[in-house]
Parts: structure tokens; C-alpha cells; sequence
């Protein structure tokens, strides 16, 4: 554990023991002009964006802030940034966590330290480890150190709003966008926002300030056909992104309704929306990623049924994000592995933790 923001996710973990890693914190290294940062696992997320933004760089996977959405009161660490594995609206373009981290030092479950990996971005030694740890949930190794590779912030953004398309018409646009050569950053479909009467159909643009104008030319003169457009400037739509990244809009809702992330694709998002809204009256659902990533929120029962119902003919999957302690107990929090899958998964457990000392089930019940 390191500041305990992400306790919340996944299976809960029944141990007689902590390992308390709040106090492993500290930025070992940074070289702006190489575009590599080195720190400490328990380096809490603030420490580590306060110093990129000293320089105006920037994690490119834009990890998520869910402190409010979990009810803590904490962003978190790299560390755990890293376990988890979640990335924000950005993922489609610029990648995964796991895309960005370089290097890791790290402790096995067999109380071995061990590093992987390097601090350089052309590095191809041995096996990619590092990739394997990202998004494990620490139920492989401790992570004690990490190198990521960090990007230049974009020195301008826009974002272009069409009002009032329906979810169909929300992800037919995005999909179309997406395709074309404007190059956006971000593509969301947010069926209701304070601001706005009805849906809100989003895409960002981002990059230098006169190619940033060229592009939102062409795309508001794209969009000009399907509904009413606007323009949110700067500081709007880096605040528009924030509460999309940190799932904001489900923030206002009761704290017992629970939140599930759904993973698709985009050509089968709507199919998907639609199932979920038809099994269960009042969810709330908005989409990310063009249509790739689906939030849904529902305010009373365990709605895994449904859920996976609904993902049966998608080839997607479905992981619980909020809810009590007790339901994530009861029910398969990630989504079920096949077989072949879940036999890979317990052979890589028994290698790196084989007395399943570290986080044991938090995943799955055997891993």
C-alpha cells in the first residue's frame, strides 16, 4: 500500500499484514531533455506532475484522479498508477500506462529484489516485465522504483461540441472523426452535462497553437452538418477533459450506486448502451475513447448479470470500479478469464509470489 487511494479497486484483501510504502517516496532522477523521470514507488502523483509542469511536460496516458469518485482523499502514487493500469481520455492516441513505463526495480513475492527494464526509451533487453507488472494490481512483485518516459505538454488545445446527437449519432460522428486525418486527442459522447441541454459529443485537439486553429477550422466546418457547434477555449476544455479523465459526472450520484468500466469496440458500443439501458431503468452510461470505453453507473443491485450480459456478443469486458466491500467479495470484480488464460495467469502468480503473500485475490480468487 502506498497512500491507500486505490484500496478500493478490485477484490478485497484479506491480510494479517501491510506493507506500508508511503514512505519509499522521492523523484530519483529527471533529465527534462531526454524526456525520462525516475521515482521512488511511493511518490505521491501531485509531487510527480508538479515537477513535469515545472517544465511543461506531462504524463501522455493522462492517469485518472478518482479520489473523489472512490471517496478518498488521495490522487495516489506512481506506484500505484502503475499497478492499476488506467489510463484517461488520451489512451487512444498516445497509449497505456504500460506503454510508458521504461524501467522498475522490484520486490518478488520470494523476497527477491529485481530490476527490468532500463531508464533509456530504446531499450529492448530481456523480457518486458515492466509490462506485466503495469495494471498486475500488486499481486506480483513490489514495485519500489519506476522510470517513465514523459512527454511535452501540448502548448494549446481546443475542444469542438456538437449538442444534442443521440448515442447512435454520437459514436457514427466520433468513429468518423477518429478516422480522419484532423488528428484529435480526445472523442467522448456524454448524453447529459450541467452546461448543456441534452447530449454533448466532444473531441479535443491539441498541439501548437497555429496548427491547433488550422484543425479546429476543418472540424467545426465537418461537424457543421450534424448540430448545433461550439467552441470551449483553453482553460474550459482542460477542465472539460479533467471531468471526463475523473469520471466526474458520476461524482453527484448517491455514493452507494455502483460504477462499472466497460472495455469494447467502438463498432459495438451502442449495442452495448442499449442493452444495459433496456435490462437496467435509471443507469447512467457515457462513453470515452470514440465509443471504446463505456462508464455505467446503477443506482441499486449487484448488475453483473446484465453487465456481462450485455458484452456476451461485444468481445469486450467489464471490471467494478465503485462498489462495497462486500459485493466486490461476492462477485468477479475483473472480467472472467478463459481458461487457457486464467491457467497462464496462476503459472506467472506461482513464479513471481508462490506462498501468494502479495495482494492474494485481489484479481481473481487463485491468483
Amino acid at each position: 500500500m502506498g497512500r491507500g487511494s486505490r484500496r478500493a479497486l478490485g477484490r478485497p484483501v484479506a491480510a494479517s499484514n501491510v506493507l506500508d510504502l508511503s514512505a519509499l517516496a522521492g523523484i530519483v532522477s529527471y533529465e527534462p531533455a531526454e524526456l525520462v523521470l525516475t521515482a521512488l514507488a511511493g511518490t505521491p502523483m501531485g509531487v510527480i506532475e508538479a515537477a513535469l509542469a515545472e517544465h511543461q511536460q506531462c504524463l501522455a496516458f493522462e492517469p485518472p484522479h478518482f479520489g473523489s469518485l472512490l471517496g478518498v482523499d488521495s490522487d495516489g502514487t506512481l506506484g500505484g498508477t502503475v499497478a492499476v493500469g488506467l489510463s484517461g481520455p488520451r489512451r487512444f492516441k498516445a497509449g497505456a500506462v504500460r506503454d510508458h513505463v521504461l524501467g522498475i526495480a522490484a520486490v518478488s513475492g520470494r523476497g527477491e529484489a529485481f530490476i527490468a527494464g532500463g531508464k533509456v526509451v530504446k531499450n529492448v533487453t530481456g523480457y518486458d516485465v515492466p509490462k506485466l507488472l503495469a495494471g498486475s494490481y500488486g499481486t506480483l512483485a513490489v514495485l519500489t522504483e519506476i522510470t517513465v518516459k514523459v512527454l511535452p505538454r501540448p502548448q494549446d488545445q481546443r475542444t469542438v461540441v456538437v449538442g444534442g446527437l443521440s448515442a447512435r449519432d454520437g459514436v457514427r460522428v466520433m468513429t468518423s472523426v477518429l478516422q480522419s486525418a484532423i488528428d484529435v486527442s480526445g472523442a467522448c459522447y456524454l448524453p447529459v452535462v450541467p452546461w448543456a441541454e441534452g447530449s454533448v459529443t466532444a473531441f479535443r485537439l491539441e498541439g501548437f497553437s497555429v496548427s491547433v486553429e488550422a484543425r479546429l477550422g476543418e472540424l467545426t466546418a465537418r461537424l457543421g452538418t450534424e448540430g448545433s457547434v461550439s467552441t470551449l477555449d483553453q482553460a474550459t476544455s482542460a477542465e472539460f477533459w479533467r471531468g471526463v479523465r475523473d469520471v466526474r459526472l458520476f461524482e453527484s450520484g448517491a455514493r452507494e450506486a455502483l460504477v462499472w468500466r466497460l472495455s469494447v469496440p467502438p463498432s459495438a458500443a451502442v449495442a452495448v448502451v442499449e442493452r444495459i439501458e433496456r435490462s437496467r431503468a435509471g443507469a447512467k452510461v457515457f462513453m470515452d475513447w470514440g465509443g471504446g470505453l463505456i462508464w455505467v453507473a446503477v443506482d441499486s443491485g449487484e448488475a453483473e448479470a446484465p453487465i456481462r450480459a450485455a458484452l456476451a456478443e461485444a468481445s469486450g469486458h467489464a471490471t467494478l470500479i465503485r462498489a462495497p466491500a462486500d459485493l466486490r467479495a461476492r462477485v468477479p470484480v475483473f472480467q472472467p478469464q478463459a481458461p487457457a488464460i486464467a491457467a497462464l495467469a496462476k503459472r506467472v502468480k506461482a513464479q513471481f509470489d508462490p506462498s501468494r503473500v502479495l495482494n492474494p485475490g485481489r484479481m481473481y480468487v487463485d491468483v
